[in-house]
């Protein structure tokens, strides 16, 4: 497959709390765009160290990881991240790379913003089944199965659900 590239926007989700909150003027906000691998290899996104630093994320741990050519490294995991990729929106961590690297989409953003990656024209798109909004899996568990539609959007009976996305090619 020849590599696919899209455009994400990535925005400091602190940046947005605090202008919510009268804290920051809305103008501050710190955001960027930028030309991203969609990497189906990849678990997480990545982005270089340059763009970090640019939006002021904090690194919140050290992840081990695997690159391409096998070697293990440790780097820097940030996270409150706002991520836009097709007008999909998520928040999310993401690993640390060198600055300049090309950034990243993994895995987890995929699914999560229910994204279909097309080898043959070389592009990332909407899943057409849900071209309005995401649409994950869940699978099912027996408080679930006894919730209304009422019950399911009181925060307090959520909150007692477990919810383990998986991906819909495994899904019957």
């Amino acid at each position: 497959m020849g590599k696919v590239m899209t455009r994400i926007k990535i925005t400091n989700a602190l940046d947005i709390g605090n202008a919510r909150s009268g804290m920051l003027p809305a103008g501050q906000i710190r955001a960027l765009e930028l030309d991203a691998l969609v990497d189906t290899g990849a678990t997480l996104l990545a982005l270089p160290e340059d763009a970090v630093d640019r939006l002021g994320l904090l690194q919140m741990d050290i992840r081990k990881v695997r690159l391409a050519d096998g070697t293990l490294r440790e780097v820097a995991l940030v996270g409150d991240l706002r991520v836009e990729i097709l007008g999909r929106v998520m928040t999310c961590d993401a690993l640390v790379m060198p600055a300049g690297s090309t950034p990243l989409i993994g895995q987890m953003q995929l699914e999560a913003l229910d994204l279909l990656v097309d080898a043959k024209s070389r592009q990332a798109t909407v899943n057409p089944a849900s071209p309005d909004t995401p649409l994950l899996d869940l699978l099912r568990s027996s408080i679930y199965d006894e919730l209304t539609p009422r019950d399911a959007r009181k925060s307090s009976t959520i909150a007692n659900i477990s919810v383990v996305l998986v991906s819909s090619s495994v899904m019957p």
